[in-house]
């Protein structure tokens, strides 16, 4: 779907990249150029997956490690599942994870009540770089810990990611 703002150069209308949202808990991909944009990322991780050779790209937002004792369920709702479902999508769409990259964010320790020592973001962000590592995609940027929220922004033009935080500056992964 093209997005049209009215401006014009050289006669024709210039078009604006779609935007596609995902949920808590969600993944998306695409072909196209499209945006793909998450929020709420505390100690949930964003996982940005990018194939330069096909232009796919996906996105989803992880919240808990894994899906140990859960049957059936939302696969994006964990690190583990969530990474491997993305992982599959990409794949129907004709990518390959010989030639993908991921970038990661978020996993802060927002509000840290683990009695264990090891808060979810931290165990998130654990689980996400143990499963991209078992398919062999390389984690060529990430934006990850801290104790503030992030927002990200995938551009699958590129495959760079805009993280918006709280407390610093936009920064482009």
């Amino acid at each position: 779907m093209k997005v049209y703002d009215g401006s014009q150069t050289n006669g024709q209308q210039e078009s604006t990249p779609e935007r596609i949202k995902v949920g808590i808990a969600e993944y998306k991909v695409t072909t196209d150029s499209a945006v793909l944009t998450t929020s709420g990322l505390g100690s949930c991780i964003g996982v940005a997956l990018y194939d330069e050779t096909t232009g796919a790209a996906g996105l989803v937002h992880v919240m808990l490690p894994t899906a140990e004792d859960v049957e059936g369920g939302n696969r994006a709702k964990f690190a583990d599942t969530g990474v491997e479902a993305l992982v599959d999508a990409l794949e129907t769409a004709g990518a390959s994870t010989a030639s993908m990259q991921a970038k990661i964010a978020g996993g802060s320790d927002m509000l840290d009540f683990s009695e264990s020592g090891s808060s979810i973001g931290s165990r998130n962000a654990k689980q996400v770089r143990a499963t991209l590592d078992e398919y062999d995609i390389p984690i060529v940027g990430e934006d990850v810990g801290g104790d503030h929220g992030r927002s990200i922004q995938l551009r699958a033009d590129s495959g760079d990611l805009v993280v918006k935080s709280a407390n610093t500056e936009s920064t482009t992964l």
